[in-house]
C-alpha cells in the first residue's frame, strides 16, 4: 500500500481579482507562487519518486492499449512529418523517428489520454496529473536531460496541478479543466530545464490564456477532441516556454486580472480562491494525494463498477433478459458532481442512447453500471463494443438506472479529511416483487485506502495486460527495467521509455487513414 502523505503546513495563497490601477505586484500574484514553486529546487521524497515512476509506466500501459485507435493513429500521423534533432520519440512509430517535442507530446498526450485510463485528482475540480508526462517527456529527450531532472519536473507539475484543482473550480463555469493542465505542464517544464522564475512566470500566464475553453468537449455528443484536448494543452505549454524561454511576456496578471480569467470565466470580480502551495524547503508529495484506475472509464465510476461487481452475486440471472426484467429499478444516490457529469442529473439523452460514441458512455454511469451488473467485469475494449452496448436486455436494463444526488456523498466527496473524502454512492436495487437490495461503497478497490491498493505490481500488471500483442515480451522487459531506474536514467537512455511496438500490430490503423495539411 502506498504511504500515506505526511501533513506538512502548506501555503495558503489566497487569489483575487485586482483593478488594473492598484498595479498588482508580481510576488503577490499566482503565477508567480507557482513559478516559484517550480523554481525552489524542493528535496526529493522517496515515496513520490516511486510513484512517479509507477505513472509512467502507467501512462506507458494505456498508451499502448490505444495504439490502433483511430485519434491516436490521426495524432501519430499529424506528427510524423515534423521531423527535428534531437527531437523526441512518438508511442508507436518507428524507433529511429524523432520530431519536435511539441508534436511528440501532441501525438503520446493523446495516445495517453484516448482510453481515459491513466491517473486522477478529483477536489474543488477533476483532473488527469497524468497528461503531464508526455510533454515532459517530450522535452527532455530533446534537450538531453536524465531521469533526475524529468523526475524532478514531475514532481512539480503534479504538485502545482493538485494545488490549482484543490483551490480552483472550473467545471461549475464550464470550463474545461485542460487549463489547470497547462500551468502545471509550464511550471514542471520549468523545473525541469531549470528555468529563472520570470520565465517560468511569463510561461504560465501564455500557458492558461491559450488553452481556456468550453467544456463542450465533455458534455453532450463527446468527440475525440476529448483525448485530444489534454495533448493540445501540453503541446500549447512547451511552445509557450519556448517563446518565454526567448524573452516574451505574457497577459498579466493572467488570473487576478480585473479582464482576466477569475473576473470574466469564474467567479467573477468579487471571488476569492485558496490555492494551497507547499511551503520553501518541504518535499513535493502531491502526486501521492493522486490514484489511478483499474477500469478504463471515468473515475467517479471506479468504486462503482466495483460495487456493481459485488452486488451480482445477489442478481442471479442478470445477464439474461429475464433476469434483467426482474428489475423494476435502480436508483443510484451519490455527489453533485457524479448525478450531475456522468449521471441522469447531466440531462444528456445520449448517455441512455445505444449507438452513443465510446467516449460518451464511457461518461455514462448508467450504461457502466449496467453492464457491470450483467457482466461482473469492465474491459477497455470489449464492455465499449458497440453490439455489448447495443444488446436488447442491456439497453432495456440500462434505461431503468437512474442517478440522485445525495447531500452526504456530496460532502464527502468534497472532504479535505482523507478519512471521509469518497467517491463512490449508494446502490438501491428494487426488484419487480418489491424487493429491494441496496449496498454503498466509498473508494474504488484500487484506490490508495481501498481493498486493493495499486502497488508497483499492480501497475506493472495493468502493463503487461495492455501491452499484450502490441509490446513484444523482450521489449516490455527493457521498458519495466527502464521504468524502475527513473531516476538514474542518462539523457541517452531515456528513449528506452518509449516501449517498442509491433508495427505489424498496428499498420492497419496508420493504412486506413486519409491525409491531411501535413500529408
Amino acid at each position: 500500500m502506498t504511504a500515506e502523505p505526511e501533513e506538512s503546513p502548506l501555503i495558503e495563497h489566497v487569489v483575487r481579482v485586482s483593478p488594473s490601477a492598484e498595479r498588482l505586484p508580481r510576488e503577490r500574484q499566482l503565477a508567480w507562487a507557482l513559478a516559484e514553486v517550480a523554481t525552489a529546487r524542493a528535496p526529493l521524497d522517496a515515496d513520490a519518486a516511486a510513484m512517479v515512476a509507477n505513472r509512467v509506466i502507467d501512462n506507458a500501459a494505456v498508451a499502448m492499449a490505444s495504439m490502433s485507435r483511430r485519434p491516436v493513429a490521426v495524432a501519430r500521423a499529424q506528427a510524423r512529418p515534423h521531423r527535428m534533432a534531437p527531437g523526441a520519440s512518438i508511442f508507436g512509430a518507428d524507433p529511429a523517428l524523432r520530431v519536435s517535442p511539441e508534436w511528440a507530446a501532441w501525438a503520446n498526450g493523446t495516445a495517453v489520454r484516448e482510453l481515459d485510463f491513466h491517473d486522477t485528482y478529483l477536489a474543488a475540480d477533476y483532473s488527469h496529473p497524468g497528461d503531464n508526462i508526455p510533454p515532459l517527456l517530450a522535452v527532455a529527450q530533446h534537450v538531453g536531460a536524465g531521469g533526475a531532472d524529468l523526475l524532478r519536473g514531475l514532481l512539480v507539475a503534479y504538485e502545482v496541478h493538485v494545488a490549482l484543482v484543490t483551490g480552483i473550480c472550473l467545471h461549475k463555469h464550464k470550463i474545461d479543466h485542460v487549463a489547470h493542465l497547462s500551468a502545471a505542464t509550464a511550471c514542471g517544464l520549468g523545473a525541469l530545464l531549470r528555468l529563472p522564475t520570470e520565465v517560468v512566470y511569463q510561461a504560465i500566464g501564455q500557458a492558461v490564456h491559450t488553452t481556456t475553453a468550453t467544456r463542450q468537449s465533455r458534455k453532450g455528443e463527446i468527440s475525440s477532441w476529448k483525448a485530444y484536448a489534454p495533448a493540445f494543452a501540453g503541446k500549447a505549454a512547451i511552445e509557450a516556454v519556448d517563446r518565454a524561454m526567448r524573452g516574451e511576456g505574457a497577459p498579466a496578471p493572467i488570473y487576478e486580472g480585473e479582464d482576466g480569467f477569475i473576473a470574466w470565466l469564474l467567479d467573477g470580480p468579487d471571488a476569492t480562491y485558496t490555492v494551497p502551495l507547499p511551503a520553501p524547503g518541504d518535499p513535493l508529495r502531491g502526486i501521492l494525494r493522486t490514484y489511478t484506475k483499474e477500469h478504463s472509464a471515468e473515475y467517479q465510476a471506479q468504486a462503482l463498477i466495483d460495487l456493481a461487481r459485488a452486488m451480482r452475486d445477489k442478481l442471479p440471472g442478470i445477464d439474461t433478459a429475464a433476469g434483467a426484467d426482474r428489475i423494476a429499478s435502480i436508483v443510484l444516490h451519490t455527489s453533485h458532481h457524479t448525478h450531475h457529469v456522468i449521471g441522469s442529473g447531466a440531462n444528456d439523452p445520449q448517455k441512455y442512447d445505444p449507438t452513443a460514441s465510446r467516449e460518451t458512455l464511457d461518461h455514462s454511469i448508467p450504461y457502466i453500471l449496467a453492464v457491470a451488473l450483467q457482466d461482473g467485469a469492465w474491459h477497455h475494449v470489449d464492455s465499449y463494443d458497440p453490439h455489448r452496448a447495443g444488446r436488447p436486455d442491456t439497453v432495456a436494463l440500462w434505461h431503468k438506472i437512474t442517478t440522485v444526488e445525495d447531500p452526504e456523498w456530496t460532502r464527502r466527496y468534497h472532504s479535505p479529511d482523507p478519512t471521509q473524502k469518497a467517491f463512490g454512492g449508494r446502490l438501491e436495487i428494487t426488484l419487480t416483487d418489491g424487493t429491494v437490495l441496496a449496498d454503498s461503497l466509498a473508494l474504488a478497490d484500487a484506490h490508495p485506502d481501498g481493498a486493493r491498493p495499486f502497488d508497483r505490481p499492480a501497475y506493472v500488471r495493468k502493463f503487461r495486460t495492455l501491452a499484450e500483442g502490441v509490446v513484444p515480451a523482450d521489449a516490455q522487459r527493457v521498458f519495466l527495467d527502464a521504468a524502475a531506474r527513473l531516476a538514474g536514467l542518462t539523457g541517452a537512455e531515456l528513449p528506452a521509455l518509449f516501449p517498442t511496438v509491433d508495427h505489424a500490430a498496428i499498420a492497419h490503423a496508420d493504412a486506413a487513414l486519409p491525409g491531411g495539411i501535413f500529408r
